[in-house]
């Protein structure tokens, strides 16, 4: 039986009294009990579901997304939109995870307004490019420690493409630009090193540039290339032409962007957590409705999860993860080395389970993990530590070495990854306390009541339900 809150009549997944769906922390991370036998079904890709939200206000007519994600980052990315004049409409959807969303695009984007960001990464640098289009100024500030995230390649490209942008020499947030509703494009280098999301920006937009845009990224490094294919292959199901004719090179010529109706796919990076659990735990965790082939880099824990000891099979459209008898029921996790710069988001789920592991690890190919929500490297070290590991920077990465840790406190450092990691760690060590379980709001909303959930389907019971967004 499909268990789901957005099922309920009454119930508003725009209301202010879901936006920080959660708990007020501290949060006593649940100790696993016994083995999993868990099946799950996610709500939809942030990822996605914000490349189609700007896609689809960009595009020759309407569209329909199905099963998209309700987050604080989609609600943000939905307000900013609204914000431009985009129209965005609840409609009926098939109930598992609420309503559908309809856009239809305006007629020309209008300024003269402010957005919020947040701590989303995807609207502080998707939306200043599309604001470009529009008639007028555009504001653009966010949380606090927004104001400390990477936005200077945004700022100044849209200078190279002769925006006007006034960010007071901080090349960060606060700034506003002011759009003129035409955008020349033409040849434009940027230095992307800090985030593919500077380059997604720019080729979602660049359909509508007047000459197209030829992009070449100039950094010796480009993290998470997958999240850049993954805005490629938004584009083309569209109709969209992007070449590529070298790496690090992308071409657009000026082309409509064709309205689509489409679904979501699941949150494969949100799944990282509870299939980490079945190796901390024990048993097995199914996720339901999992793709056949995608970009999403969560695909990449079908690989990943064996080097810890764990089982990975596909039924149809299950993907179910087996962790043998778990750290709980007296296993031993490997040690690992592993390069993540093409799974970057993977990494703080990783590091938990490394942090529980017999021998030493080594975790690379993350250093621009530093910018995002929070520095996710100083964090997860910090926290680990002061639950007695022994977790050491490295310039890109971490090390591990093999430690008993004990309880005491988490914290989250406003950022979801981090509130979830601590909760893997929490299924095998007693008294973890994460200080702000509430942040999950940010792309998962549900976590705490998925979690308690997964945890109440286990070996001892009988089949396990699925478990909806409750």
């Amino acid at each position: 039986m499909l268990i789901s809150k957005y099922s309920q009549p009454d119930f508003d997944p725009y209301g202010d009294n879901q936006r920080n769906a959660g708990e007020p922390g501290p949060w006593q991370a649940p100790v696993a009990t016994a083995p999993l036998a868990a099946r799950l079904q996610l709500p939809g890709s942030k990822s996605l579901t914000n490349r189609e939200l700007v896609l689809a206000a960009l595009a020759d007519g309407p569209s329909t997304l199905r099963r998209p994600l309700r987050s604080r980052d989609s609600e943000l990315m939905i307000e900013a939109l609204r914000a431009l004049g985009v129209s965005i409409e609840a409609v009926p959807g098939d109930g598992a995870y609420g309503p559908d969303l309809r856009i239809t695009p305006p007629g020309e984007l209008l300024g003269g307004t402010s957005i919020e960001c947040g701590l989303a990464g995807t609207v502080m640098r998707f939306m200043p490019p599309m604001a470009a289009l529009a008639l007028g100024p555009v504001a653009f500030d966010g949380d606090e420690y927004a104001r400390k995230r990477p936005m200077r390649a945004t700022i100044e490209s849209l200078r190279s493409l002769g925006v006007e942008v006034n960010d007071d020499g901080r090349g960060s947030l606060p700034f506003s630009l002011y759009g003129t509703g035409r955008v020349t494009g033409g040849e434009l280098e940027i230095d992307a090193s800090e985030s593919s999301q500077f380059v997604s920006a720019l080729l979602m937009v660049a359909p509508r540039f007047e000459e197209g845009l030829l992009l070449r990224h100039t950094g010796d490094r480009l993290p998470s290339m997958p999240h850049i294919e993954m805005t490629v292959e938004c584009l083309r199901a569209r109709g969209v032409t992007v070449e590529s004719p070298e790496p690090g090179v992308w071409k657009v010529a000026r082309q409509p962007i064709r309205a689509r109706d489409l679904t979501i796919e699941p949150d494969l990076s949100n799944a990282a957590p509870f299939l980490a659990a079945a190796l901390v735990a024990g048993g097995t965790v199914t996720i339901d409705d999992w793709p056949a082939t995608t970009t999403q880099v969560g695909a990449h824990l079908e690989e990943l999860l064996p080097r810890f000891g764990a089982s990975v099979t596909r039924h149809g459209d299950a993907l179910t993860v087996d962790g043998g008898d778990g750290v709980r029921g007296g296993a031993q996790l490997p040690g690992v080395e592993l390069d993540l710069s093409e799974g970057g988001e993977l990494a703080p789920a990783l590091v938990a389970l490394a942090a529980l592991a017999a021998g030493p690890s080594r975790i690379t190919g993350i250093g621009h993990l530093r910018g995002h929500e929070t520095d996710r490297l100083a964090a997860l070290a910090a926290e680990i530590n002061g639950l007695g590991g022994a977790v050491t920077e490295l310039e890109d990465g971490l090390e591990l070495q093999p430690r008993e840790l004990h309880g005491g406190p988490w914290k989250a450092y406003a950022d979801h990854r981090m509130a979830t990691s601590g909760s893997i760690i929490g299924l095998a060590v007693e008294g973890v306390a994460i200080d702000d379980i509430a942040t999950t709001s940010k792309t998962l909303p549900e976590f705490p009541e998925l979690w308690r959930g997964m945890l109440s389907h286990d070996g001892a019971g009988s089949d396990a339900a699925a478990i909806g967004s409750v």
